[in-house]
């Protein structure tokens, strides 16, 4: 081994009987190169027998970039959305010889740069990218995307009755709040139906409930609430039951973007489920430049509970 401890490709030259240029050929796919079958059998065997990793800054310097990819994730996109398509995103890269990188949360642009500028990264991403940028939803988003789950939430109380619904939302302003808020408002006015009502559902628990009293009070024909996500449905529901009103006969609810809590309330959340992991692995092989083949999402579902 060398001096840090390493093994080395020189360690790996010496037991598998071969130069150190072919066995960087080898180890590196070098796709110029013609070596045998055998040769890069007894190369690969011999650096797994030694345990030999490729060392990432010296590959990134001969490649021009680390076989690191970096994901931003802002505040207010945690859950289940998020982590499916972390989760995609971080297979599909570790099966191409990837690493991902997340980074949650708001970061000032001098972080963010020294970051990049350290590490060299392959890609950067940022999720939710396009509508962040806003960009206007195609119809293959309202079909299987986005949009289509703002609307499938939307949906589901109107094919129950419900033509007066609100529109719960957060107390802190996020980067998609506006975009989901449209598409939930273009999903009304696609079917024929008023305006969503919108309002603040907030923190802490007599704050939230005074919130919804207010809100019902001056909006007497509301008769289901659309929660921005499963958090604000969450708080809505317990500030319904403070309030002494009942879910689903008096005001109906539903969340988005399921979360474990959902079920364990009473009553249990009806809410939308998306599983975004098929989109995380499309996101990695863009990035590495390879075709996505015929990897299609699955449409998001309404997990069917008692609040709607």
């Amino acid at each position: 081994m060398g001096r840090s401890g390493r093994v080395t490709l020189t360690d790996v030259a010496k037991a598998s009987g071969v130069s150190r240029a072919t066995v960087s050929f080898v180890l590196n796919d070098d796709p110029r190169q013609t070596i045998s079958a055998a040769t890069r059998e007894r190369v690969m065997e011999a650096a797994q027998d030694l345990g030999y990793v490729v060392h990432g800054i010296a590959r990134a310097l001969r490649e021009g970039s680390s076989r690191i990819v970096v994901l931003n994730v802002d505040w207010g996109m945690e859950g289940n959305f998020s982590r499916s398509y972390v989760r995609g995103l971080d297979e599909e890269l570790a099966e191409h010889g990837h690493i991902l990188l997340v980074r949650h949360g708001h970061a000032i642009p001098e972080a963010t740069q020294q970051v990049l500028d350290t590490i060299a990264p392959r890609a950067v991403l940022r999720l939710g990218e396009a509508y962040l940028q806003g960009q206007e939803p195609t119809e293959e988003d309202w079909e299987n995307g986005f949009a289509a789950n703002a609307a499938l939430q939307i949906g589901y109380l109107a094919e129950r009755g419900h033509t007066r619904i609100a529109m719960g939302m957060t107390d802190r302003e996020y980067p998609l709040t506006e975009a989901r808020l449209g598409f939930a408002q273009e999903a009304v006015r696609r079917l024929g139906l008023p305006l969503l009502e919108r309002f603040v559902v907030p923190r802490p628990r007599r704050a939230g409930a005074a919130a919804v009293e207010t809100f019902l009070a001056a909006h007497t024909d509301v008769t289901a609430l659309a929660a921005f996500d499963d958090d604000i449905a969450l708080r809505a529901l317990t500030a319904l039951s403070d309030l002494g009103l009942r879910v689903p006969e008096d005001v109906a609810v539903i969340g988005f973007d399921e979360t474990e809590y959902g079920s364990l309330s009473t009553p249990a959340l009806t809410t939308v489920h998306i599983d975004a992991e098929i989109l995380g692995r499309i996101a990695a092989r863009n990035a590495l430049g390879i075709d996505p083949g015929e990897l299609t999402p699955p449409p998001g579902r309404i997990v069917v509970r008692e609040s709607a």
